[in-house]
């Protein structure tokens, strides 16, 4: 008789919001994750000057350590180039996506297509060569994403992108995988408990989909409720997943 091999179960994991502006909570991140996960799958997601504060290439120091986590394995992503929403919102729609989704930090929500690009291949540039070898993709902040932005994407033929929703090549179009980040909100109480109970369901749900994606980000570090909650997540999905790459995706199907 033959045996059906079960599909794989795959847990990605990022932290967010990596800049020289969050070195030490992305210290504690890092500290957190880490020993979960068995070693360094899991991604940064790099902003190259946060808020128009922090260019990395005045934080030496700081991009030697990005490189270090780099050549240990871990996957670099390009998240925008300020992280700041600095768009006039023509759209009424959009200008409310960027009030309730975000504070102020969808910076591709309304970006025109040219303007996105030379974001994107400066930003690219500079992760790329703080790092000393090609990012894995572009991650917009807060996962949104106008239509100039996407036009940039496949434009500068980025091998990953994500949003909320899905990981998927913009050249193709191929979706990698579906299904809702699970990550944490330190902005206002009512987030804070939204937040960790999602959580709380994600660690009951059966697990289904073939992946499961987990993000973290700087300001988690803010509230102990978030940090155990990261922490007993990250352990009961580890029991029934394997942590992954992004680039592990690029060869199973969604």
């Amino acid at each position: 008789m033959t045996m059906t091999k079960a599909p794989q179960r795959r847990l990605v994991v990022s932290i967010h919001d990596v800049s020289p502006t969050f070195e030490q909570p992305v210290d504690r991140l890092v500290d957190l994750i880490h020993p979960i996960l068995g070693g360094q799958k899991f991604a940064m997601l790099v902003v190259p000057d946060h808020w128009g504060a922090a260019p990395l290439h005045r934080a030496p120091a700081f991009a030697r350590r990005l490189r270090d986590w780099a050549d240990a394995g871990v996957e670099m992503f390009l998240h925008g180039w300020f992280h700041r929403d600095d768009s006039e919102h023509r759209s009424a729609i959009t200008a409310l996506r960027a009030r309730t989704m975000t504070a102020r930090e969808g910076e591709f929500l309304g970006l025109d297509a040219s303007e996105a690009e030379r974001r994107m291949r400066e930003g690219r540039d500079m992760v790329q060569d703080a790092i000393g070898r090609p990012v894995a993709g572009f991650i917009a902040p807060a996962w949104l994403y106008g239509a100039g932005a996407h036009a940039a994407l496949r434009a500068l033929d980025f091998p990953l992108a994500e949003d909320h929703m899905r990981v998927w090549q913009p050249r193709s179009g191929a979706v990698l995988a579906r299904g809702p980040v699970v990550t944490w909100a330190s902005r206002t109480r009512a987030r804070t408990a939204s937040s960790l109970a999602v959580a709380a369901a994600a660690r009951v749900l059966p697990p289904v989909l073939p992946t499961m994606r987990v993000a973290v980000h700087p300001g988690d570090v803010t509230k102990p409720s978030l940090i155990r909650s990261i922490d007993r997540t990250l352990r009961t999905l580890v029991r029934h997943r394997t942590p992954a790459r992004y680039t592990d995706l690029l060869g199973a199907a969604a």
